[in-house]
């Protein structure tokens, strides 16, 4: 039992639950290892969200906004630290969530599907019949109807390779990476350097509050942002 008190809980259940998420065979061992890199970087922002993340956020929630087909892609790590949040904010855009793992097998498909079955999502990404040109890894495989059919794909804590591809293939994404660094974080179309249990509540309110703003409004927003500048 972690006490509140504890001046580092937040990182510490985030630990908690991916430890979790390890035992009931939905996060990846690897995948503890990508989180720790992140949390690395999180030190440095000061386990916080930054000015230019919240800026990011923003034009973020107007990119989705503006979609025709917006899909969120689910990991192991996403699945375990934030599936509440993640069903949410597919519930209140409408866009599917797909699941897409690398280190993928057919159990831990299963398992988040599960998962998410329980909080009222039906997900993508069990069958696939849809290649992205030049990705051999599991994660180049994925549904013509999600990822395959989307304009923009919301991608937190995502491969590099894999984001430059959906990118090549004329896609939006979003980023929410912790490392502004990395080949995810520079290649996106925006990106949310901070963590994603800080990041997707805000995201869901800043949809929230602009779902009913005109679009050209929106477009001002997302025209606007530039991801250099803020990352």
């Amino acid at each position: 039992m972690i006490p509140k008190s504890h001046p580092r809980y937040s990182s510490l259940l985030q630990r908690h639950k991916l430890e979790l998420g390890v035992k009931k065979g939905i996060t990846s061992i690897q995948g503890l290892i990508a989180y720790g890199r992140g949390e690395a970087f999180d030190y440095l922002l000061g386990e916080k969200t930054t000015k230019e993340a919240k800026k990011a956020i923003k034009a973020s929630a107007a990119l989705l906004l503006l979609a025709k087909h917006p899909v969120l892609s689910i990991n192991g790590n996403t699945a375990a630290l934030a599936p509440r949040e993640f069903a949410k904010l597919s519930k209140i855009l409408n866009a599917p969530i797909e699941i897409n793992l690398f280190h993928r097998t057919k159990k831990r498909v299963l398992l988040i599907s599960k998962s998410l079955k329980k909080l009222g999502i039906k997900p993508l990404g069990i069958k696939r019949d849809f290649q992205i040109k030049g990705l051999e890894s599991e994660r180049g495989k994925v549904s013509s109807s999600g990822i395959g059919k989307a304009d923009v794909v919301l991608i937190p804590l995502e491969d590099g390779d894999r984001a430059e591809k959906l990118v090549n293939l004329g896609k939006k994404t979003i980023a929410i990476d912790l490392n502004p660094l990395s080949r995810t974080s520079k290649c996106s179309t925006i990106t949310i350097v901070d963590n994603i249990t800080r990041a997707l509540p805000s995201l869901i309110e800043e949809v929230k509050k602009l779902r009913r703003i005109d679009k050209a409004y929106l477009r001002k927003i997302v025209e606007s942002f530039k991801n250099k500048k803020y990352q």
